[in-house]
């Protein structure tokens, strides 16, 4: 267990923040003391009002965060006007790729759910550890412990993010830059609007709102831990399928043939 993260007083960058999981995180760490939260988003529109909305402790910023020159770019930035980066929260996503997905979806899953994850490394961590502190969180999903029935390239590149994440805590945690890592299941966003009852991620219960997953965050960020669980069954499930992997597929293959019927009804 890493040492407890303290935020009051903290500068905080969140990635994918003009909705969603993004902006409740940002709007949470704002709430908890945070100095400044700069979010962050590809739409500058949308993130000029989401920075409108948040209050003068806030501030927008356009750029990709899968794109390596503009992250440098940003954190540079960032550090010049703001002051050392604190907490990075990479929480960047999208949904893309029924089934066994097209090359452009494996592409654009892999940049956004993994690379983007690097490129935040590449850039912070050499900071953080030259001053000896500071976090990364980075936002998996529960689909990167279990499995993601309706999208292969979704569940592949998010099953990567934990591993990445797992990896960066226990090299660099030695130098001052602690990592956590989150795993929600369902949340209702703009991303999951269109999840119906056909969807393979209500499989796991009702969905809930981001408001609580960032509740989880600030709750796990102050006891030091890891993996950051808004659904806490979700541990309970990872450990049935480490436990017994042929029993967790057999489980998976009468959930998922349970769930064709009704996708091809809704057709």
């Amino acid at each position: 267990m890493a040492e407890p993260f303290s935020i009051p007083g903290t500068t905080a960058v969140v990635t994918g923040a003009a909705g969603g999981i993004g902006l409740a995180l940002a709007r949470r760490l704002l709430r908890e003391g945070a100095a400044r939260v700069v979010i962050t988003d590809l739409d500058s529109d949308r993130i000029a009002a989401a920075a409108g909305e948040l209050g003068e402790r806030a501030h927008g910023m356009a750029f990709d965060a899968a794109d390596e020159a503009a992250v440098a770019d940003a954190v540079s930035r960032i550090e010049r006007e703001y002051g050392a980066i604190d907490l990075w929260c990479s929480n960047a996503g999208v949904a893309t790729g029924d089934g066994l997905g097209d090359d452009a979806s494996w592409e654009l899953s892999w940049r956004v759910h993994v690379m983007a994850h690097v490129y935040a490394a590449r850039a912070l961590v050499p900071r953080m550890a030259e001053r000896g502190t500071g976090h990364i969180l980075v936002t998996a999903s529960a689909a990167g412990l279990l499995t993601q029935l309706d999208s292969a390239p979704y569940s592949a590149t998010k099953h990567s993010a934990v591993a990445l994440a797992e990896w960066l805590a226990i090299r660099h945690a030695d130098e001052g830059v602690s990592v956590s890592c989150l795993c929600p299941q369902g949340v209702d966003t703009d991303m999951t609007a269109g999840d119906g009852g056909t969807s393979a991620t209500r499989l796991g219960g009702a969905y809930i709102a981001p408001e609580d997953v960032a509740e989880s965050v600030v709750t796990a960020l102050h006891a030091g831990r890891f993996l950051v669980l808004p659904h806490p069954e979700a541990a309970d499930y990872e450990r049935r399928r480490a436990t017994d992997r042929d029993r967790w597929i057999e489980g998976m293959r009468r959930a998922w043939a349970a769930i064709r019927p009704r996708a091809a009804g809704a057709d």
